[in-house]
Order: C-alpha cells, then structure tokens, then sequence
C-alpha cells in the first residue's frame, strides 16, 4: 500500500437540485492504493474490515444514479475498471481500474458509465453506519439531507488507518 500526493484526487459536488451531494465532505479517490498485480477481494476485505469500514459487499457498480444519506462508503476495485460518474448526471467521470480506492461521503451521487467485462468491486461503509439507497427522486428531501447532516464523522481512512489520507480531507 502507498500514497502520495500525485495519486489522490479530491472533489467536491454541490447541490444539483435532484442530488444533495456533499458540500463538506469530499469525494476521494486514491490510485494506485494497493498494487494492481497482487490486490485480491480478500485482501481489500481484510484491509477495510482492519480499518473500521467492514466490507459488506462483492459486485459492481450499478448504471444509475443513486446515494446513500446514512452511510459514507468506500469502494475497491480489484478487477478490471471502470468509468464511473459522480455528482449526478452533469457531475464529473473518473475511470478506476484494479488497485484503485474510492471514498464516496454521504450524499453523493454515483453511477457506473462503462466498465470493462471484468469489473469487481469490494464495498463497505464505516462500522457505526447503516447504508440506505436513495435515487434523487422527489420527496426524499428534506429528510435526506438531515440524515446527511447527522452522519457521524469517521475516525480511520479505509485503506491507510487513523492517519492515512482521508483524515486529511475530511476534518
């Protein structure tokens, strides 16, 4: 595992009316997190489970917009790549590929645009949160953007522990 500067991307996404996003937390997205040739699903399991994210899930990337008001999530890429959007559908696309870490606050919208035929993912969310699905439609707000508010702060990056990256970013 390493990181640097070069290898981090950090967004923020306004409200675009149908997707509250995250005004104060950013997207981030590390590359390149754990070696591409030697990352396996256990191997990213063990890692987010060691770090307070339990994985919770193996799949892809659904073609949809969506968010989650409850939960912060995280997504490792052991397989393949994709091109995913993020911030609604005029919000912003980043292709991932294997290695790949990307940490999705609260809020957000994202979708899978394109991926390749072996594309897989581990997901989780911090242990303390339950994740909800909520697909920018009318009437999930306001309640949507209380539960956003009240999603309690994490206290370890996913991939790096209590002083890794993400703690840098979203203090």
């Amino acid at each position: 595992m390493s990181t640097t500067e070069s290898n981090i991307i950090v967004r923020l996404f306004d409200d675009d009316g149908k997707f509250p996003n995250n005004a104060d937390l950013p997207l981030v997205i590390i590359t390149s997190a754990l070696e591409k040739e030697s990352v396996t699903p256990e191997k990213i399991e063990r890692t987010f489970t060691q770090n307070g994210w339990p994985a919770a899930w193996r799949n892809g990337l659904y073609d949809f917009h969506h968010y989650h008001s409850t939960a912060h999530e995280v997504l490792g890429v052991y397989s393949g790549w994709v091109k995913a959007c993020f911030g609604g559908p005029e919000g912003e696309i980043f292709k991932a590929e294997a290695g790949d870490i990307i940490i999705i606050p609260a809020g957000v919208a994202h979708c899978n645009k394109g991926q390749s035929s072996d594309f897989s993912v581990v997901g989780g969310y911090p242990v303390d949160q339950g994740w909800d699905m909520m697909y920018g439609k009318e009437g999930e707000r306001p309640g949507a953007d209380e539960n956003i508010k009240n999603v309690s702060k994490v206290i370890s990056d996913p991939v790096f522990g209590p002083t890794g990256p993400l703690m840098k970013f979203w203090t």
